[in-house]
């Protein structure tokens, strides 16, 4: 097989894809795209992240199944992973494993942006939990589709036979 006989599926270019901007102020700012939503990809989720200075893409959170793995390309920042902040720069892999002790977010505390790889497993379902807000996220998901998502806080919830006949 050549270049030629590859299905357009197989190979996405990181500077050909759409990006999309989100602003949450105050803290969160980002531009990103997806490197696999339409690909042959199905175990493995990517995408490219670039965030100006001092803002984030996403809450400081942890993964209960899910493996990630950040690939910073230009730029440099700060990782914020349980009570520790760590400073990250070009050329810097970072692999978070799934767990609670895992707890973490990308920061960009330069004065430039930061630009990054976001490699994921597409672990369904998933539970993700934010420890600053005491939040989580319930989802699964079959082919790419979330079946199943809800957020809520945590707390004491309801017991197992509340609206049970």
């Amino acid at each position: 097989m050549n270049d030629k006989t590859l299905p357009p599926f197989v190979i996405r270019n990181f500077n050909e894809i759409e990006m999309e901007t989100f602003v949450r102020p105050p803290l969160y700012e980002s531009r990103g795209g997806s490197l696999t939503k339409g690909t042959a990809a199905s175990k493995l989720g990517a995408s490219i992240d670039i965030l100006p200075p001092g803002k984030r893409a996403c809450p400081f959170h942890l993964h209960h199944a899910q493996e990630e793995m950040f690939i910073v390309l230009n730029g440099s920042g700060t990782l914020r992973i349980g009570d520790e902040h760590r400073a990250i720069k070009e050329g810097d892999v970072i692999c978070i494993p799934p767990g609670k002790n895992w707890p973490h977010q990308i920061i960009n505390t330069s004065d430039q942006l930061l630009r990054y790889l976001s490699i994921s497993t597409l672990e369904s379902p998933e539970i993700c939990e934010y420890p600053d807000a005491d939040k989580f996220l319930a989802r699964a998901r079959v082919d790419g589709r979330d079946t199943f998502r809800r957020v809520d806080f945590n707390g004491e919830g309801v017991d197992y036979w509340d609206g049970e006949a």
